[in-house]
């Protein structure tokens, strides 16, 4: 029987089903980032202020770190799923508010306030910026209303 400081089962089901699937959520954008604009484009590195050989270990440092996220993840939702505890509408909210998160963080933190690396080099970054923070506006958007949803679902 809970305690009055132990949340109910529910509560707890919902609120690891959240935590676990925005963690996998902020590994998949990683990954599209890393992916997309890293190798296939080569637009930037994690790191770009330094050599490129730096640059290279800085986004396996990334891919490592985004891996490690999707794998944790999805190992916390196989768990809480194998013993029928997932709240599968809050986990789809937590994968968009992770999702969303990472691409904001990144966006506003990395590009902006470390200037770690820009989205790209030689170009006027405005539209990139716009169009890299909007989407990770929609996708907490997205994420935000999917929350909503379950708490009004669970009430």
């Amino acid at each position: 029987m809970p305690t009055s400081q132990t949340p109910p089962p529910k509560e707890t089901a919902a609120r690891r089903s959240l935590w676990s699937a925005a963690l996998v959520g902020a590994g998949i954008m990683a990954g599209i980032d890393e992916i997309v604009f890293h190798q296939l484009l080569q637009w930037h590195h994690f790191f770009d202020h330094a050599t490129p050989t730096i640059g290279i270990v800085s986004d396996g440092l990334l891919h490592a770190a985004e891996l490690l996220a999707i794998v944790i993840g999805a190992f916390l939702l196989l768990d809480l799923a194998q013993r029928r505890r997932l709240a599968a509408h809050w986990a789809w909210a937590g994968l968009f508010l992770g999702m969303g998160g990472f691409q904001l963080f990144d966006g506003i933190v990395s590009h902006k306030l470390l200037r770690i690396h820009q989205i790209r080099y030689g170009v006027d970054l405005f539209a990139y910026d716009l169009a890299w923070n909007l989407s990770a506006l929609g996708l907490l958007l997205m994420g935000m209303w999917l929350y909503r949803r379950a708490k009004r679902r669970d009430r």
